[in-house]
């Protein structure tokens, strides 16, 4: 079976544009993950998504582990063979999830209330990498603490400590071949915690490298900022993945300061929402003056809701059928953000980076 691997092979700046290999495919960097946290994207079907040209898909290791479990999974024929698809797949470890629910933190791991029954379940950094080798993805994330922003220097710091020791854990606890495993950087806004856990981080070794803990309060330009200050602490040899981040400004920003990997649940929780993304801004389809309107949501864009759709539809059922709108929007924004990566890899093989920045900071910078 194919292993995992990255190789850069072109660059603007810091910016690199290259290929990750995995057992399920060959991947085109910089690239965007859409967000299929119970196996499926919402509102938008596996084949859908290929079709706008994801290659990677995301799901949460907390959600799976609970509901239906990773057993049943597994018995399906893994991840994979479950969710439908057949490219590559990444499993969040579920730190980023536990943060809002309760949770108690304690050297041995996590503890936390369950979303779905109320039951009480214990995450260790080795559960971790099991649920994980269980549910068969080609990439595994290690089990972090994440913080919200702002907080105090000192609860960021024990939270750091404790994600260095898990992730020393979690690579101690890995059996599997055939699956990537990235560790996570933390430190909340504090440039010394960061720097201090890029270090650990890089020294115990991980395929990949992630910076978490941000766009979970501070501003676009301090998540910019951050992103930065990491980035060169990190190995020009693995990839670089900025966890949770969906905004194009902080995307193009973050690529430009050499990240390859994003994700985030924005397309589709605004498709939710009315919102439709597109190259000049948001277009919040529910307004009246949409109703009367047979354009498309966007003129140039190829998805299949532009090719066939008016806002004027859009906009009606938004108001009657939220469901099939949302539906409508989510194909949209999926395909705005696969077109969005490609424009950036073919600036980065022109060299014109900086010309894509400046018009995505004028848009989206505030947006």
């Amino acid at each position: 079976m194919r292993q995992f691997g990255f190789e850069v092979l072109t660059s603007d700046g810091l910016a690199r544009s290259g290929i990750m290999s995995t057992p399920h495919g060959d991947v085109e960097t910089p690239f965007f993950m859409p967000v299929g946290t119970r196996g499926m994207v919402r509102l938008t079907p596996p084949w859908v998504v290929a079709e706008a040209g994801f290659r990677v898909l995301l799901s949460n290791t907390y959600h799976l582990m609970l509901r239906p479990g990773a057993d049943v999974v597994e018995k399906v024929g893994g991840l994979h063979r479950f969710a439908g698809w057949e490219g590559a797949m990444l499993t969040d470890s579920g730190g980023f999830q536990v943060m809002s629910l309760d949770a108690k933190f304690e050297e041995s791991g996590v503890t936390f209330k369950s979303v779905y029954d109320g039951s009480f379940h214990k995450l260790t950094p080795e559960l971790a990498i099991e649920v994980q080798e269980s549910l068969g993805a080609d990439i595994a994330m290690v089990l972090d603490v994440c913080t919200m922003l702002p907080n105090d220097k000192e609860k960021l710091a024990k939270a750091l400590d404790l994600t260095i020791d898990w992730a020393r854990r979690a690579k101690s606890a890995k059996s599997r071949t055939d699956q990537a495993l990235f560790g996570i950087v933390q430190g909340g806004t504090e440039a010394d915690l960061r720097v201090a856990s890029a270090e650990a981080t890089v020294g115990i070794g991980f395929d990949g490298f992630a910076i978490g803990g941000l766009a979970v309060g501070e501003d676009r330009d301090t998540t910019v900022g951050i992103v930065e200050l990491v980035a060169k602490y990190l190995p020009a040899q693995a990839p670089r993945y900025l966890m949770g981040v969906g905004d194009p400004y902080t995307i193009v920003e973050s690529v430009a300061r050499g990240v390859d990997m994003f994700d985030c649940v924005s397309p589709t929780r605004l498709a939710r929402h009315g919102t439709a993304l597109v190259m000049n801004g948001k277009v919040h389809v529910r307004r009246r003056e949409n109703l009367y309107l047979d354009s498309p949501i966007e003129q140039d864009c190829p998805c299949p809701t532009c090719q066939r759709l008016p806002r004027s539809l859009i906009s009606h059922l938004l108001r009657v059928d939220p469901w099939s709108a949302g539906t409508a929007l989510a194909i949209h924004n999926l395909w705005f953000m696969s077109r969005l990566m490609a424009r950036i890899r073919a600036s980065i093989a022109s060299g014109s980076l900086d010309d894509l920045r400046a018009e995505m900071k004028s848009i989206w910078r505030n947006a």
